[in-house]
């Protein structure tokens, strides 16, 4: 028995392998955030939403995840978004672009949380944040 599924199962393989290149190819990138929606305080221990605001240029990028960095009470957080090559997607202007995402952040300490929400860069290659405190009610 254990012979026959052995071979039926390298069988599937075998067929199920395809040699034809269909795959879509894709990138990750980051995207500047352009404003957040944070609560005026928080809560030790609870868990909170975080909308952010930023613009797609083209229907390729599409949102991937939130890279967030934690260190203490401090958060680097960046957005990514997979950008699909490759295909024939709509460009976007300055206002039809936006788009929101949110991430959840649980409170683990009782002071005041400070975020950094990555921008971009600026002419020198430097890193722009927008840096917002929220405090911790008791």
């Amino acid at each position: 028995m254990k012979k026959i599924f052995l071979l039926s199962f390298l069988l599937f393989l075998l067929f199920s392998c395809s040699t034809d290149n269909d795959s879509v190819s894709f990138y990750e990138e980051p995207l500047p955030i352009e404003s957040v929606i944070v609560p005026q305080s928080f809560q030790f221990g609870e868990v909170f939403p975080i909308e952010v605001n930023y613009y797609r240029p083209t229907g390729c990028h599409i949102f991937n995840n939130f890279l967030v960095d934690n260190n203490d009470n401090e958060s680097t957080v960046i957005l990514l978004n997979t950008v699909y090559e490759d295909l024939d997607c709509e460009t976007f202007g300055a206002d039809s672009g936006l788009t929101q995402a949110t991430f959840n952040y649980q409170v683990n300490t009782i002071e005041t949380h400070i975020f950094k929400f990555w921008q971009g860069k600026d002419v020198n290659g430097s890193d722009l944040y927008l840096i917002v405190e929220v405090p911790v009610d008791e």
